[in-house]
């Protein structure tokens, strides 16, 4: 490979920001949205787009070595150009440069081993998303979405946004999954607290961006009942139902069904709820 073995020095030093989980000497890297790296609230340029892509590879094994073969099958797929050997060797050197003394890219045995950066905001988000679970399960719905939405505002659009490369095009599939999961937990916690009025339009938009989803139809409904407009909610599942039986020749699923039906009976637990007291 012509890349050499990381100095005992070097090695030093990335065993030590692996093991402290820490991002040292002021770089911060970004992923939920397009990749960035800032040191001392200047943006670094990363190079061009397929050296962005290497990085962005690179950051998603979290201090885990990734062999020649597998960063290539990352960032070209089945089909890399004839030269990409040199296009790889090439790419790693520009990082190198870039990322300076705040990053080690070395050459392993097993593979290229990126320590010292890390994707902050993955990081970030992660702990929002893991206490946010943990006071939803303890019963603390306020705390629970407040730490939801400090999650939410990580994102600067689409993951890895506007880079081309296989392994990226699959964790952005991904992570668009895992944003809406939190994004519906949140909302649901916020009807529940009351606050169902200021959140109708923002279902309205979710529903249709993604018009199939099931969860933010059922959401939809219980937000407009819980406003005190059942016949909207009502409508609103005819539309659902509309949708599925055109797009997938289906009918709603069992959670959006018996909404319906509870609506219908006119279920007192879906009549307006105050907004919880400020604590």
């Amino acid at each position: 490979m012509g890349e050499g073995t990381a100095t005992a020095a070097g090695a030093a030093r990335t065993r030590e920001a692996a093991g402290s989980g820490r991002t040292p000497g002021g770089l911060r890297c970004e992923v939920l949205g397009p990749l960035r790296a800032v040191r001392d609230g200047a943006e670094v340029p990363l190079g061009p787009p397929k050296q962005r892509a290497v990085l962005a590879v690179l950051l998603l094994q979290e201090g885990r070595p990734l062999s020649y073969d597998g960063l290539v099958d990352a960032v070209w797929g089945g089909t890399p150009p004839v030269h990409v050997r040199n296009l790889v060797q090439k790419y790693v050197s520009g990082l190198r440069r870039a990322l300076g003394a705040d990053a080690e890219l070395a050459w392993t045995g097993s593979g290229y081993w990126l320590t010292g950066v890390r994707a902050d905001d993955l990081h970030e988000r992660r702990a929002a998303v893991d206490a946010a679970m943990a006071a939803r399960d303890a019963g603390d719905l306020r705390r629970a979405a407040e730490l939801a939405r400090r999650a939410e505002a990580l994102w600067r659009g689409e993951f890895a946004e506007g880079l081309q490369a296989p392994c990226l095009a699959a964790e952005r599939l991904r992570w668009t999954e895992k944003r809406l999961t939190v994004l519906e937990a949140r909302l649901a916690a916020e009807i529940e607290l009351g606050n169902s009025f200021g959140y109708v339009h923002e279902l309205v938009r979710l529903v249709a961006a993604h018009p199939l989803r099931e969860r933010l139809a059922e959401l939809l409904m219980l937000a407009l009942c819980r406003a005190g407009r059942p016949g909207d909610a009502l409508a609103a599942y005819e539309a659902a139902r509309r949708r599925l039986a055109e797009a997938l020749g289906a009918d709603p699923g069992p959670g959006l069904r018996s909404l319906h039906a509870r609506v219908l009976r006119q279920d007192a637990a879906l009549l307006p709820a105050l907004p919880a007291p400020v604590a």
